[in-house]
Parts: C-alpha cells; structure tokens; sequence
C-alpha cells in the first residue's frame, strides 16, 4: 500500500506541475507520447535519444557492479568524443571511423584510469574525482577544439571542428524510420557485458569486489586491480558511446556537443536495478521523455518537466527494490 501511495503521489505531483504550467494534463501526456512514438519519424528520434543513454548506461553498470559510482562518465564521453572526431578528420573514410571509434575507447579509459588508481590506492573517493576530471574534460576539449583540432578551414571563433566526411550511415531506413548503426553497437555491449558480469570468472571477480572487497580480498581476489581495471573498462565504454555519437548524429565535435548524457546514465543504469539487460528498458524510457519532452515546448511547457517524471520514476522504482529485498512490508 505505501508503494501504491507513492506512485499515486508522483501521479499527483505530475499532474499538478502541469497544472501549474497552464497546460491541460490530458493534452500535454498525449503530446509527450505522440512526440516520442507517434510516428515513425518520433520513434526514430527517441532511438537517437536512446543510443547513447544505452552505450553510457552500460558504461555506468558495469562500474556500479564493480561498487564504483562513475559520475565521470560525461567527461570521459566528451573525450571520447573530442579524440575521436580528431582521428576521423586525420584518416578520413571507413578506416577512420574505426579507429576514431577505437581512439575514442582508449581516451575514455584512460580519462578514468586516475580515479581508478586513486580509489584503489588511496581510498579516495570516486565521486570526487570523476567530478573534478569532468570539469577538466569540458573545459581541455573546449581548448582543443577551439584550437589544435579545429582545422585551418574552421571558423576562427567557433569551437568546433570541420565537418566528417566519413559517417556512419543508417542501418535500416524506411520512410522517416531510421535504424542507426550506433544503437546496434549498444545492444551488443549490453549483451556482452551482462555475459562477461554474469558468466565468466573476471566478470565474478569484479562483482565480488563490488559486494564485499574484504571478501573477495581474503578469497584470493586482486581487489585494487580489479578496481582500477573496473574503471578503465567503464571509462572505454563511455568513450565509445561519444565517438559513435560523432560518427553517427554529429559529424563533428563542438564545444557542448554533449547535453547531460553521462550525467542521465546514472539514472539509467540504476533504473535497469541489477540486471544488465534492464538497461534496454530504461535507456528507451529515458530517451522517450527526451524526445517528447522537445513536443512539450510547443505547447508552452518547459521540456525540464520531463526530468521530474525521470525522478518520480526511480524514486518510484527504488522503493519497489527496496521493499522487495525485505526493507519494508505493508
């Protein structure tokens, strides 16, 4: 009942911001579900959306496994991104696209190696660094893209670099409705990973270190290389999700070329609870609300609404959990 009372609250909550906003609620849910998948061209907009939440969600799991809070997934997409779209623009067609994308891994893992080595070694808090490593990352690839990568034929005051010519095409394409290649490296990734975390003795160990280190430390587990390389592998993963969003969406990186995805990955990945493959559902949940929430602004409503049906959502989702692990009974 108390969970039935929570989700009626948020119900209510939903429901009296849009009231507050001027809207009609029947109009603006209807509005917020036909912009996200409507059509063919809105679910292809919400599949955009999801692409990168996923890859980055998968990115984010694999470290929350690990009993490591990655908040620096944004900047190690933002590196990702930045190298990535520099390797592209050096080796040009199919070539480059593949090594930018693998240029993009590296940077991204070793962005995140530091807070690694800091939580293995000095006990230092994850949170911390991954913060202050994101500041870096925004403000070094503004540097270089306004700079060192822009391109002689860019514009002098932009912070951009020139255009890709080497892109990856859309997989499927069916009137408005675009399958991209991206999204399917997402879904592999997941796949991937939840065999690796689930099916393998690398994939115990790292779990292990997340439930309980002193455990797996006096059961023969080598927790602080587990830790660093637990890091190392979710940075990579973020690295690759902004490399795929250059070479497919972007076509160039630019100073704010990101606009929170590593930050809503947390969300993401604690949506999906501790199944890798709950990271489909929340990943498209995410990206719907991205994309209907754009639908909203034309009726007057500010698109930041849709962050507050996000919070209701998980906080909705936990109590579930929590109540399911035993925490709370009717």
């Amino acid at each position: 009942m108390k969970v039935l009372g929570l989700i009626a609250g948020g119900i209510i909550l939903f429901i009296a911001s849009l009231l507050v906003a001027g809207a009609n609620p029947v109009t603006a849910v209807s509005q917020l579900i036909t912009g996200s998948v409507g059509s063919a061209s809105a679910v292809s907009g919400t599949i955009r959306e999801m692409t990168p939440l996923l890859i980055l969600g998968v990115s984010v799991f694999l470290a929350l496994k690990a009993g490591l809070f990655n908040i620096g997934a944004e900047g190690q997409f933002v590196i990702g991104s930045c190298f990535s779209a520099a390797t592209m623009l050096a080796i040009g067609g199919p070539l480059g696209v593949v090594v930018g994308v693998l240029i993009g891994a590296i940077a991204g893992g070793l962005w995140a190696l530091p807070a690694g080595y800091v939580k293995a070694f000095r006990n230092g808090h994850e949170v911390i660094t991954t913060i202050m490593l994101n500041n870096i990352a925004i403000n070094l690839t503004k540097w270089l893209a306004s700079g060192p990568f822009k391109g002689e034929k860019a514009v002098s005051a932009s912070t951009a670099t020139l255009p890709i010519q080497s892109q990856l095409t859309p997989l499927i394409k069916v009137g408005q409705f675009e399958l991209p290649q991206a999204v399917v490296v997402g879904i592999l990734l997941t796949l991937g990973v939840g065999y690796w975390l689930s099916k393998t003795t690398s994939g115990y160990e790292l779990r292990a270190v997340g439930a309980n280190p002193t455990a797996a430390e006096f059961a023969g587990v080598k927790t602080k290389q587990v830790t660093v390389k637990a890091m190392f592998l979710s940075g990579a993963i973020a690295g690759i999700a902004g490399a795929l969003q250059i070479a497919q969406f972007e076509h160039r990186f630019y100073d704010g070329s990101s606009i929170g995805y590593g930050f809503d990955a947390l969300g993401v990945a604690l949506l999906a609870g501790g199944n890798a493959f709950g990271l489909f559902a929340s990943s498209f949940i995410f990206g719907a609300l991205n994309k209907g929430g754009t639908s909203l602004m034309g009726l007057g409503i500010d698109k930041g609404i849709t962050t507050m049906v996000l919070a209701i959502v998980i906080i909705i989702f936990a109590a579930v959990k929590y109540r399911q692990k035993g925490g709370q009974h009717d």
